[in-house]
């Protein structure tokens, strides 16, 4: 068992799930985009770092995401790992509790208040993340508002679990939150049993997780018809019918990214590393 701790295989997490390959419209160690690449996410986690240390010390949720988020922001190219620290910012406070579970779990993202939705909703501050427009009646607490939504977040008294609850059925990070975190502890017992390089069984797994149901970011980036078409052709790859790395190429070539996907193999791997995954 390695004596890291649960910052440390956050930091490791990250860096493992962009090091996998090939990962079908994802930046990776032998693809890049043409303004985000390899480099950004290695210094997208370190920066985050800091942040995580909050989470893993007992500090609020929001705050340590926030902190995360600004941390992961320091390089030229913005956003690389906005969801997967939303989705590690509470597994690293359960770790840090002593409790990782999904009930651990569930109970840190239960147990957040409004002011950590408050430090959410500033983080978008901090860099541009594609998100729907929100539903009808719902614009004054749109989260491109940033700031300026925290005074409607506080009328209405919504924690960061009730926002993310209310977003669960479009965006697949808010699922997980709702949800007891199901892919991420399914995905990161699927890393345990795999055998081979670490940065491999995270390909492999990352081609599951996109068969298994549409990444809500290409709906929302791209659109439903893309996102269900990459998780046709990711069930073609499992079944032998095409090529990883040709999907991955084309993929790129067409600005198609799985982002969430992404961002549940990055919670997989922290959940995996604390499991005992030899690195």
């Amino acid at each position: 068992m390695s004596d890291r701790t649960p910052v440390q295989n956050a930091e490791l997490a990250l860096l493992l799930e962009v090091t996998g390959t090939p990962k079908p419209g994802n930046v990776d160690r032998e693809r890049d985009f043409a303004d985000l690449r390899f480099e950004h996410f290695m210094a997208g986690a370190v920066g985050a770092r800091p942040g995580l240390g909050l989470a893993a010390d007992g500090e609020p949720v929001g705050r340590a995401f926030e902190h995360a988020v600004a941390g992961m922001a320091d390089q030229s190219a913005g956003n690389t790992q906005f969801g997967a620290l939303l989705l590690l910012a509470p597994l690293v406070a359960a770790a840090g509790e002593g409790d990782l579970t999904p009930a651990g779990v569930d109970r840190v993202v239960r147990g957040t208040t409004v002011a950590d939705a408050a430090a959410f909703y500033r983080a978008f501050e901090h860099v541009d993340v594609a998100v729907d427009d929100p539903p009808e009646g719902m614009e004054p607490l749109d989260v491109r508002h940033g700031s300026d939504a925290i005074p409607e977040l506080e009328a209405q008294g919504l924690t960061l679990f009730d926002v993310m609850a209310e977003s669960a059925d479009v965006d697949g990070i808010a699922a997980e939150w709702a949800g007891g975190f199901a892919r991420v502890f399914e995905a990161a017992e699927a890393l345990l049993a795999d055998d081979g390089p670490v940065p491999d069984r995270a390909s492999r797994v990352f081609l599951k997780l996109l068969a298994e149901d549409v990444d809500t970011f290409v709906v929302t980036r791209n659109s439903p018809d893309a996102a269900a078409e990459v998780q046709r052709r990711a069930q073609a790859v499992l079944d032998g019918e095409e090529d990883a790395t040709e999907l991955a190429e084309e993929l790129v070539a067409r600005d198609i990214n799985p982002g969430t996907t992404a961002d549940l193999v990055a919670g997989a791997l922290f959940v995996a590393l604390e499991r005992g995954l030899v690195v």
